[in-house]
C-alpha cells in the first residue's frame, strides 16, 4: 500500500499533519481531519478499496494523536 505521507510532504523534520496543527486554529484541524476520514470511507468502494482505508485510517490516528497532545497541555 502507499504511504499517504511522502517525503514530498515534509519539511524541516515535520510533515504536513504537524505543520496543520500549527497554521490552523484546532477546530480547522480537527475539520480537516475528519472531513477527509469522510472522503476515505465514502469512496473506498468505488475508487482505491483498502487503500483509501487505510488513509482514513492514517487521518483517525493521526487525529487522535493531536486530542491526546491537547489533553497533556
Amino acid at each position: 500500500m502507499k504511504n499517504i505521507r511522502p517525503d514530498y510532504y515534509r519539511k524541516d523534520g515535520k510533515d504536513l499533519f504537524d505543520h496543520l496543527t500549527e497554521i490552523f486554529p484546532s477546530q480547522w484541524f480537527r475539520g480537516f481531519m475528519v472531513g477527509n476520514v469522510i472522503k476515505y470511507v465514502i469512496r473506498y468502494q468505488a475508487k482505491n478499496g483498502a487503500e483509501d482505508l487505510v488513509k482514513a485510517r492514517t487521518y483517525v490516528d493521526r487525529l487522535i494523536q493531536f486530542e491526546e497532545a491537547r489533553r497533556e497541555d
